[in-house]
């Protein structure tokens, strides 16, 4: 009788054992839907509406994680991640973060058309705003706030057409970034090219309503090379020089090139182009920064590994400063001689150029991150400085109290160098996320005031780069935001 029992026990044990495969088999080759359903049918018939309990990397954030499984909450089932296993669409969360992503930026840009027929909420207008403040119903910096998130509210995206001597020229080229100049009448921009880069400067002198038109300059130029840093160089006068840093290759070494931006305005007849560069062997630069101190007004930085390297282009002379990391950001103060920089590690400290020291009682201030620093800025009265790291945090420091009074939230950031763009006067900073995002926050309060999706899918690729001024194509110009990405230019008008 034991014996019977035994054996019906083993071909009972192998027909479980073939049905659980089989099972598995079939999860693996379409989709597992054996968790949530389950549970749900036995916690009863009438517990449909129950939160599920089933993994989640881009939905409810109740139910628990399955290793290689992905939780749709639409379609209350599980996917696979992995791929393969006979899976006609693998999935992977790079896809499905990649997903998500889209069905944001769509459904911001909806909100984006949404706004251009109404405002942003009732009451939201300046008149009330003005009212309140001469009542004393709202503080300064409310009014500031709320009217700079008016204004913001109401900026349209609209595309800029770019007029070329040669209409060939550039239509195919993505645009890797935009620089403004000190007066915003000309713009920088460096193009992706096959095997190197183009880089030219655009007139924004044209830039006007109804008629956004702008005109790229007739010369532009071509490196086989990588673009790491760029900047405006004051020689002869101001803004008269673009400095640019290029990364070597092979037998190739890395130099800091200076060039003349009338070189991109005309032929210069019988004139050789390349007598007229000034160019410095310098391997690796990360960075690099222009001194308008009066003390130190022909000299520029570039921030290496390991190392800050100062240059005087008159004389030639070079003072190096060892740093303990690679230095990623620079910028130099005006009214002091002062560097600031910026390093992987997360330091940023300020280098006195009077001094000659290699030790570290050269250091004027020395600041912390938790990652490495992409970029800083140094406010107009430089008493703060505002930098942003790899970790997506954007800080203000105090320098005289050598903490951080502020921190701006929202932005993304992983692994790239994206610039800040400041801006004291209208008092709201701007910076363009690795998501894709422009997103603009007022630079007293740090509140959010508004984000603006990119025009194109989202990608490592397309980030875009922006310039905002308050008077885009010079004096008497317009204020706006200008924003390029892969082959167009897109002006948001900021009144």
């Amino acid at each position: 009788m034991n014996k019977s029992s035994r054996q019906s026990r083993r071909r009972h044990g192998r027909r479980s054992r073939q049905q659980n495969s089989w099972c598995r088999q079939r999860n693996s080759s379409e989709r597992c839907t054996t968790g949530p359903q389950q549970r749900s049918q036995d916690s009863g018939h009438g517990d449909e509406e129950a939160p599920s309990t089933s993994s989640n990397t881009a939905g409810d954030p109740s139910a628990p994680d399955l290793p290689g499984y992905y939780f749709d909450p639409e379609k209350n089932r599980y996917f696979r991640l992995l791929p393969g296993h006979n899976n006609c669409n693998p999935l992977t969360k790079e896809s499905i973060e990649q997903k998500e992503m889209e069905r944001k930026r769509l459904h911001l840009l909806e909100e984006e058309e949404k706004k251009k027929k109404k405002v942003a909420r009732m009451g939201f207008n300046a008149s009330s705003f003005l009212r309140k403040s001469q009542l004393g119903f709202l503080s300064v910096n409310s009014y500031c706030r709320l009217a700079h998130e008016l204004r913001l509210s109401c900026m349209e995206r609209k595309r800029v057409h770019i007029q070329r001597s040669n209409p060939s020229t550039l239509t195919s080229d993505q645009f890797s970034l935009i620089l403004a100049d000190t007066n915003s009448d000309r713009l920088f921009t460096v193009n992706d090219d096959i095997g190197g880069a183009k880089y030219g400067i655009i007139s924004l002198s044209g830039l006007k309503t109804p008629a956004l038109k702008v005109r790229m300059l007739e010369n532009f130029y071509f490196t086989s090379r990588k673009v790491n840093s760029v900047c405006w160089a004051s020689l002869n006068h101001l803004d008269s020089h673009v400095l640019l840093c290029l990364l070597g290759f092979a037998q190739t070494p890395g130099c800091a090139t200076l060039i003349p931006a009338s070189l991109f305005t005309s032929s210069h007849p019988g004139v050789d182009r390349r007598g007229m560069l000034c160019s410095f062997r310098i391997p690796g630069a990360w960075s690099c920064a222009w001194c308008l101190n009066i003390q130190a007004n022909t000299c520029f930085s570039t921030g290496l590994s390991r190392r800050v390297l100062l240059t005087n282009v008159v004389t030639g002379h070079r003072q190096s400063y060892r740093t303990s990391s690679d230095v990623l950001a620079q910028q130099f103060a005006i009214m002091t001689p002062l560097l600031f920089n910026g390093c992987r590690s997360g330091e940023i400290f300020a280098i006195d150029l009077r001094s000659r020291s290699q030790g570290k009682s050269r250091k004027a201030t020395r600041l912390f991150h938790d990652s490495a620093v992409t970029s800083l800025r140094i406010l107009q009265e430089e008493r703060s400085v505002i930098a942003s790291d790899m970790a997506g945090k954007i800080k203000l420091w105090d320098l005289r109290a050598m903490k951080c009074i502020r921190q701006y939230e929202g932005h993304v950031n992983e692994y790239a160098c994206l610039p800040l763009h400041v801006h004291e006067e209208e008092g709201i900073l701007v910076a363009v996320g690795q998501d894709c995002y422009t997103r603009i926050w007022s630079l007293q309060d740090a509140h959010l005031l508004r984000t603006i999706p990119s025009p194109y899918p989202t990608s490592k690729a397309n980030i875009p780069s922006v310039a905002f001024s308050s008077q885009l194509g010079g004096f008497q110009g317009s204020p706006g935001l200008l924003m390029a990405v892969k082959q167009d230019l897109y002006y948001f008008s900021y009144s």
